[in-house]
């Protein structure tokens, strides 16, 4: 979906607003090992015609994209992936009874849903249970040298081709 829809807009998904030609990022995007952020969340948006609510653990920031639309989907972001969000209708009940999707009401809210989603983010952070990727320390799982952050991985990765690397505390 995600690499079907820039294919077919090269101007709106220009290399100026992928970071890399059009063509080259529909190749990345299909690569199984490859994730997205907020232009994939934006164009899944309005693929299902639903607004998403990104909440950053790290920061309680809540990012909406598609915010036309009259139901919305909630996510919760650890600093490397995206979970859904779920309200239960009671403790045990089974996974299909979970609430996923959320009207949309007047001012733009979801009513008691958005602040339990929020109480949840911000009990995450209070955890540390997101990942820094700019300052998180790492261990390459090849020379044993430790860096700290991606940059620092990626630049290891790129001068030696070492790409095992294990976060440590």
């Amino acid at each position: 979906v995600i690499a079907a829809t820039v294919a077919s807009d090269p101007v709106k998904y220009s290399e100026a607003f992928l970071g890399k030609s059009n063509q080259e990022y529909c190749s990345w995007i299909q690569d199984p090992e490859k994730w997205g952020g907020a232009i994939e969340l934006s164009i899944l948006a309005d693929y299902y015609g639903r607004e998403i609510a990104a909440y950053d653990i790290q920061t309680t920031r809540c990012d909406l994209y598609g915010q036309k639309y009259s139901e919305r989907v909630m996510l919760i972001y650890d600093g490397l992936h995206y979970d859904a969000l779920a309200i239960s209708p009671f403790e045990g009940a089974p996974e299909e009874f979970d609430q996923t999707i959320f009207p949309v009401q007047k001012g733009r809210t979801i009513g008691p849903a958005e602040d339990l989603a929020l109480k949840l983010v911000k009990e995450q952070q209070r955890k540390k249970t997101y990942t820094d990727t700019a300052n998180f320390t790492l261990r390459c799982g090849v020379c044993q040298i430790g860096v700290i952050g991606q940059k620092e991985a990626v630049e290891h990765a790129q001068a030696t081709g070492h790409v095992n690397f294990q976060e440590y505390r």
